[in-house]
């Protein structure tokens, strides 16, 4: 009798994976198990805690084996050795955080079936709080409880301990286990719908701001910063175009509302290298700006859309152009982000498409005091399904204190103009409920946007804006206004020649049909008065 083939066990399918993808696919599916014995709300601590542990142990060995290298080849001699590799200012000279030997993951891995492996991740998770001041009170010590299936977390530790994460020739450990960490925020965004938008922002649409604004030095600050994504992409948009060492020439700064959101940016920060400014705690930025002096460079957010009830004060000085209604913050957030731009700063939003069109409670007014005050550079239209968190449609605002020339920059004179873009119909479907914007769409928009303000190429040549019918309208300020300040792409861009064409075709093939079905309509009558006169004859 032939025996069913014995399923892998996820030990045995993380030994065959082959690509840093099937490790992720493989390590959610096993973090998954523990679900059930875990708080919902704090499984993604949970998880992501154990992912930046290992993080910060990897990168602690990646560092001691460089040192130890560096040191023999220097001729320190082997009974020395060991001295100066455990020499802290050696690994927190080089920005790396410094890990006690019981909070490393090796120890831990070593200890984890005779002392009991919640009880060590507990311990280590509160060891490099100990010995890292900026982590303090970041790290979950939540794995020492009963109700937590331990065998299945020793499991799991076994697990992340087979995957490997030290760097290679082509990537530090840093860059592999950021890729895992957002591979897993992702996730956790796709299994929690709705709740997920308060600490995940799509990535495609992150790429967009970031590829519009372009960062690469000054001041970042996200008032609603969430797991940090905002952060990250700038960081990786900087190392992309000027190398790993320019990933300090911007300075971050952000806040979050929820407690537990906060904690996970700032691993999300730590684990990819980015020295940022969180404030010491949680907080309402609209109650308690924990960065009330910062003139930014570049403001890039995406806020909680339409919420009510928020911390309302009528005599905010950051209500320059008019009070917010309590009903939606929509336009709290747009005042108080330009309240935080430095003379030529910039932002990009996130927002609902009420935000362009909306007349209530005073927002019309003060979105065409916004323009008025030439605040209001570019509108972009998104396209649907970007968000699983938000079924609602959305857009993005990008705002400038400064649409002059500029000086040295040599840009175009943008004063009293606004640039329309609809993109309501690019990007493609990764599965049936989520779309995201490719490679080629974030590539025409944001090229289309610095073509439009007179930048140059990577190539150094000066790029050159036209309209184009149906995706593309530069307006201004008078066409604004005999629109009613409404700032919805789709009124100012137009059709697309070819939807022109096609439109006149079917008005054409409805004139004709029309023109038939009358005369059918004439044949008719006659056919019927016909035959009333034959049956009158007959009768």
């Amino acid at each position: 009798m032939a025996t069913a083939a014995k399923k892998p066990t996820d030990q045995a399918e993380l030994f065959s994976a082959s690509t840093a993808k099937e490790i992720q696919a493989i390590l959610w599916k096993a973090a998954d198990k523990l679900r059930g014995s875990i708080d919902a709300a704090q499984y993604k601590e949970f998880v992501l805690g154990l992912i930046f542990l290992k993080y910060v142990s990897d990168a602690f060995e990646e560092r001691r084996a460089e040192l130890s290298k560096e040191l023999t080849e220097d001729g320190i001699s082997e009974d020395r050795l060991d001295d100066f590799l455990e020499d802290r200012d050696e690994y927190t000279g080089a920005h790396v955080f410094w890990v006690p030997e019981t909070a490393r993951w090796s120890w831990i891995a070593a200890n984890a079936k005779s002392q009991g492996v919640g009880k060590l991740l507990d311990e280590a998770m509160d060891a490099v709080m100990t010995e890292n001041a900026s982590l303090k009170g970041v790290l979950p010590k939540i794995f020492n409880q009963d109700r937590i299936d331990q065998k299945r977390l020793a499991e799991l530790v076994d697990l992340i301990s087979d995957a490997r994460f030290g760097g290679t020739e082509d990537k530090p450990a840093q860059d592999v286990l950021g890729e895992v960490y957002e591979y897993f925020l992702g996730n956790f965004a796709r299994a929690e719908g709705k709740r997920a938008g308060e600490f995940y922002t799509p990535q495609s649409v992150v790429r967009l701001i970031v590829e519009i604004l372009e960062p690469y030095q000054g001041r970042v600050y996200d008032p609603a910063c969430g797991s940090g994504g905002m952060f990250v992409q700038a960081a990786k948009f900087i190392q992309a175009h000027r190398g790993r060492s320019h990933k300090a020439d911007i300075s971050v700064f952000g806040q979050e509302l929820n407690e537990r959101t906060w904690r996970l940016a700032k691993m999300n920060l730590a684990i990819h290298g980015i020295d940022g400014n969180l404030a010491p705690r949680w907080g309402d930025t609209f109650a308690e700006d924990k960065h009330s002096d910062l003139k930014a460079d570049f403001v890039m957010a995406n806020p909680p859309f339409n919420i009510k009830d928020w911390a309302r004060d009528e005599g905010d000085p950051r209500w320059k152009y008019g009070v917010p209604p309590r009903s939606n913050a929509n336009y709290a957030w747009l005042q108080h982000m330009i309240s935080k731009l430095g003379e030529r700063g910039t932002a990009g939003i996130v927002l609902a498409n009420g935000s362009m069109t909306s007349q209530q409670s005073g927002e019309g007014e003060i979105r065409q005091a916004l323009i008025e005050a030439d605040l209001v550079a570019c509108m972009v239209a998104l396209p649907p399904q970007l968000f699983r968190t938000a079924q609602i449609p959305t857009c993005l605002w990008f705002l400038s204190k400064d649409k002059t020339p500029q000086g040295a920059k040599r840009l175009d004179d943008r004063r009293s103009e606004i640039l329309f873009i609809d993109a309501r119909s690019m990007g493609e479907m990764v599965d049936r409920t989520e779309r995201i914007l490719t490679e080629d769409d974030l590539a025409k928009i944001a090229g289309t946007y610095h073509a439009w303000r007179g930048t140059t190429s990577a190539r150094e040549e000066r790029l050159t804006y036209a309209d184009e019918p149906g995706f593309c309208f530069s307006a201004g300020l008078e066409t604004v206004r005999e629109h009613g300040y409404v700032l919805t792409p789709g009124l100012y861009v137009g059709a697309v020649e070819a939807e022109v064409e096609n439109a006149e075709a079917v008005a054409a093939r409805i004139a004709s049909l029309t023109g038939e079905l009358y005369e059918l309509f004439n044949r008719s009558a006659e056919l019927e008065k016909e035959v009333r006169e034959q049956l009158g004859s007959i009768g």
